[in-house]
């Protein structure tokens, strides 16, 4: 009689139950080896994996770094804040173009500024054995910090970076680049410029409020408190706030928005109070179509692509053992003239 194999895509899917008994483990155990978890020894971690090779147990997750001699999945994991804003859009693209060229391929999620949701998207990455990660944090102290330096698994930071000092960055030089767009306004002859910025917890907000303060500071014009509004999330919030400012018994002549959402919120409150034209405003980092507006905006432009391909970069390199000392790497920015920040005040024009 001959005896015929079932064929492995007819073979019922693999549970983890499957493994534990075929191991002679626990679940649980099973389910810590899977998840690099500590306490487990290496002959029992050992024969978990043996059993996962032997069932193709999570072929979708791990397959591809259980038939492998180095166990690389060819995987990294990006997070950014959100992927529907162009900033961190053109960072994904330079990563993927990157590591596509090594055959390599790219999870993207985003956290939207929470730093639970943060939290979650780095374990999940972790669950699917990336090789690497690219991370943008909400946060100055990541609760996850340890568990990547249990893991050694190569992270680079992009945009913000957390407090600690031992983790490679790529980063724009967002105070100097703050400053430098409230100084041309000061040089148009604006002292009251209002500043329109992030929630002060995120540390490109800190930095950006800081090169305000320090451009104010150099042309020794005082603080109006009254003019700095934070905490602005999205556009919607920012021309409300801008709105609010521009009705008051003292007005801003001018304007810097310290992000791209913030800057299409301040565009919306000048056209809605017909203050387009005699309202300067700086923005920071490009928006789109900002060349044919009328007029068109002036900004303090980031280089989201160099950021996305330099991080990639650092990655591999510690990948393949070329770098192993953490390093900031500060990307430079660029004032963009193009006559939003070139309207002088009523009382100098």
């Amino acid at each position: 009689m001959t005896t015929m194999s079932t064929p492995a895509a007819q073979r019922p899917r693999a549970t983890m139950k499957h493994v534990a008994a075929l191991a002679g483990v626990g679940v649980k155990t099973v389910s810590r080896v899977i998840n690099d978890e500590p306490n487990v020894t290496p002959a029992t971690a050992e024969r978990v994996w043996n059993a996962v090779r032997e069932l193709d147990y999570q072929l979708d997750l791990q397959a591809g770094s259980l038939r492998r001699a180095d166990g690389r999945t060819r995987t990294l994991g990006l997070l950014v804040g959100s992927v529907d804003n162009p900033f961190a859009g053109a960072i994904h693209r330079a990563v993927e173009d990157i590591a596509a060229a090594r055959g390599v391929a790219v999870f993207a999620s985003s956290m939207d500024d929470d730093a639970g949701r943060e939290s979650e998207a780095v374990r999940a990455f972790l669950q699917r054995r990336v090789d690497g990660l690219i991370l943008t944090t909400a946060s100055d102290h990541p609760e996850y910090l340890s568990l990547l330096r249990d893991r050694g698994l190569p992270v680079v930071y992009v945009d913000r970076e957390p407090m600690e000092s031992d983790v490679d960055t790529v980063a724009s030089d967002n105070r100097a680049g703050a400053a430098a767009g409230t100084a041309h306004l000061v040089a148009h002859g604006h002292r009251r410029i209002a500043l329109l910025t992030d929630r002060l917890d995120l540390v490109t907000a800190r930095e950006r409020r800081l090169g305000y303060l320090d451009a104010l500071a150099q042309a020794g014009i005082p603080v109006s408190e009254e003019l700095i509004v934070t905490g602005l999330h999205d556009a919607k919030d920012a021309a409300a706030a801008l709105g609010r400012l521009l009705s008051s018994h003292e007005p801003p002549t001018a304007v810097f928005s310290a992000q791209n959402l913030i800057t299409i919120g301040a565009l919306h409150a000048l056209r809605d109070a017909g203050r387009s034209h005699s309202v300067a405003l700086v923005g920071f980092d490009d928006v789109a179509l900002a060349d044919l507006l009328d007029p068109g905006v002036t900004v303090v432009a980031q280089d989201p692509q160099q950021i996305g391909a330099r991080a990639a970069d650092r990655v591999f390199a510690r990948l393949e053992g070329v770098e192993d000392s953490p390093s900031r790497i500060v990307v430079p920015v660029r004032l963009i003239t193009r006559g939003s920040g070139e309207i002088e005040p009523p009382e100098r024009s």
